[in-house]
């Protein structure tokens, strides 16, 4: 039986990254690199030419760098992108400002622009791969005016008097693959006076997480920042599990967070079952607990133990949104789903929920 390959364009300036990537994607029989570009522009005329699924490509090259192509392409035939990204602070902010520009995901190189190591994350770019071909990528609106029109869309300030000695609530989000957009479009709907903190945890590796929130906190009217040992979790604060560690909550009795380096869970550090079973833990506190765009299914044991601890109310993000429809229909399968909303609806929601 001859099954479909999964046609990949592979673009890089150093002919030395371009022959490893392509060796390294070759090696599985589920895909074949159909070409390779050595900039954007050679990259533009090749995804013409060969019609790719997936197209991996180097965010730091000469003549046109990796964004600039990456515009042009969402613009004239979107298709799943992955960008491979040096772990510097610059190489951080340019992998989420691709995938602000529609890229899937990103690959963290192991060392330097050219990675004579990058074997140790070839499991990783070949799963990366795969799943991004199964992504689904629309047409991205990306000037300003639409940011602007995400900040007109505010939520409403919450109305403070009726909520005198009401009950602690506390959200949590749980995000993968296409989660930093999705994180934006939410974070940056919130009221500022929101009577809840955030837990969000978001894979991601070490060093990226900090950027996110770094970036997400730029364009949200709450504060976001990345999860430190012993922060008190304050209302209308998000904090980002950092890369590598579990988000770790408890009554102190103020609500404290941890960051542990306990073994993955469902493959992850940080992941979400590990967060929402922290939750699921905290006494007369009402949880709301959300699950976006993401592969897999992390997050659905956690949402059993959410949901077995009481007062939580949970929320999916709908198919037709999701970029990877992975983690939230493993959430939905659970049956324990309350809500199932289109992105746009996602910080509306929370915030009818948290008023409650």
């Amino acid at each position: 039986m001859h099954h479909h390959m999964i046609k990949v364009l592979v673009v890089d300036d150093s002919a030395f990254m371009r022959k490893l990537v392509q060796e390294f994607l070759s090696e599985d029989d589920r895909i074949a690199v159909v070409g390779t570009a050595r900039n954007g522009k050679d990259a533009i005329a090749k995804v013409r030419l060969l019609k790719p699924e997936v197209v991996t490509m180097d965010v730091e090259m000469p003549e046109m760098n990796g964004l600039e192509a990456l515009k042009i392409m969402m613009n004239e035939n979107p298709l799943p992108v992955i960008m491979l990204s040096s772990t510097t602070k610059q190489g951080a902010e340019n992998a989420l400002l691709a995938m602000d520009y529609g890229a899937v995901d990103f690959i963290a190189k192991p060392s330097g622009t050219i990675s004579l190591d990058l074997h140790l994350v070839k499991k990783e770019l070949v799963q990366k791969v795969i799943n991004a071909s199964q992504a689904t990528v629309r047409l991205q609106k990306n000037d300003s005016s639409e940011i602007q029109k995400q900040i007109s869309k505010k939520i409403p300030e919450m109305s403070d008097s009726k909520y005198a000695g009401q009950k602690q609530t506390i959200i949590c989000i749980g995000t993968s693959t296409g989660g930093p957009r999705a994180l934006q479009n939410v974070l940056s709907a919130l009221p500022k006076n929101l009577n809840a903190p955030i837990l969000i945890v978001q894979h991601m590796p070490p060093g990226f997480t900090k950027s996110l929130a770094h970036r997400l906190n730029q364009l949200s009217a709450i504060t976001v920042k990345e999860a430190e040992e012993g922060d008190i979790c304050l209302n209308g604060h998000a904090y980002v599990a950092p890369g590598d560690f579990h988000l770790n909550v408890r009554q102190d009795p103020k609500l404290t967070l941890s960051l542990s380096k306990e073994p993955p869970m469902s493959g992850h550090r940080p992941s979400v079952d590990y967060m929402f079973e922290s939750v699921s833990k905290l006494k007369n506190i009402k949880k709301i607990a959300v699950i976006m765009t993401g592969m897999g299914a992390d997050g659905s044991k956690g949402l059993v133990q959410l949901n077995q601890s009481g007062n939580t109310e949970s929320i999916a993000e709908s198919k037709e949104t999701c970029v990877v429809y992975g983690m939230p229909k493993a959430a939905h399968a659970t049956g324990l789903i309350h809500y199932i909303e289109p992105l746009d609806e996602i910080a509306n929601r929370i915030v009818k929920l948290a008023e409650g």
